[in-house]
């Protein structure tokens, strides 16, 4: 059974930093291909960064690019996700989700505010 454990958000100033970690099990991770999705009050839920099995390849959102890094440690079964000089409009509860599987974790909220 997949399982998916996004941790890691919280409150914090804009400009300030915040890394996402989501933990995951019941499948080969590191075969598969790994996306952080965020979805703000009233909005739909959007893709925000993708990486390939290995690490090789990654894709962001136009608005994210060059504030936020996706990685991941295959040994660890984990996909990171670090946010940078974040921004008021970034509030939003975050989801990591596997390739090929439907499964979604329970999300975690960060907020953006002073």
């Amino acid at each position: 059974q997949v399982q998916l454990v996004e941790s890691g958000g919280g409150l914090v100033q804009p400009g300030g930093s915040l890394r996402l970690s989501c933990a995951a099990s019941g499948f080969t991770f590191s075969r598969t291909a790994m996306r952080w999705y965020r979805q703000a009050p009233g909005k739909e839920r959007e893709l925000v960064a993708a990486i390939t099995n290995y690490g090789v390849s990654t894709n962001y959102l136009d608005s994210v690019k060059g504030r936020f890094t996706i990685y991941r440690d295959n040994a660890k079964n984990t996909v990171y996700l670090q946010m940078n000089m974040l921004k008021a409009e970034d509030t939003a509860v975050y989801y990591c989700k596997a390739d090929g599987f439907p499964s979604w974790g329970q999300g975690t909220r960060v907020t953006v505010s002073s």
